[in-house]
């Protein structure tokens, strides 16, 4: 005959409470995979800039690090550091930006559909505001092949 202690007989809640202790993961690991994929897919379409139909040119043109960008839209919107600024503006923007700087550049990215009148009213502003170099940005176009001679 055997004897039955209580002390030595499980329970029902020891036995669950075991295996309840462990998270299973894999439905989260699915919802993260899933997560990542979608923000795969959607990051290069935030990232689209101001856009501009830079004119073409056979040199490059690239701005130092150390210049401001400045962009013109066809619509005649002025981008200084991603927020549109009146040309009446301009003037006291640049001064603000380039206040304590040794160096005053700016480079511009007109858009090739901008007005003459409009582009120079720009640069007039850009010189008053005491910039001393004005570069202007281009989209670099493959020089013609020559032909080569016997």
């Amino acid at each position: 005959m055997a004897i039955k202690s209580p002390s030595l007989r499980l329970t029902k809640r020891d036995r669950i409470g075991t295996s309840l202790s462990e998270i299973n993961v894999t439905p989260f690991i699915d919802v993260m995979l899933v997560l990542l994929v979608i923000f795969m897919v959607t990051a290069p379409l935030m990232q689209s800039g101001i856009g501009v139909n830079l004119p073409q040119a056979e040199t490059e043109s690239a701005p130092a690090e150390e210049g401001l960008t400045i962009t013109i839209t066809k619509d005649r919107f002025i981008h200084v550091e991603n927020s549109v600024i009146n040309i009446n503006l301009l003037e006291k923007r640049l001064r603000e930006y380039f206040a304590g700087k040794n160096k005053k550049i700016v480079f511009i990215a007109g858009d090739e559909g901008i007005t003459y009148g409009f582009f120079v009213d720009v640069v007039d502003t850009i010189r008053k505001a005491g910039v001393e170099k004005i570069g202007l940005l281009t989209e670099q176009v493959e020089p013609p092949a020559r032909a080569k001679r016997k």
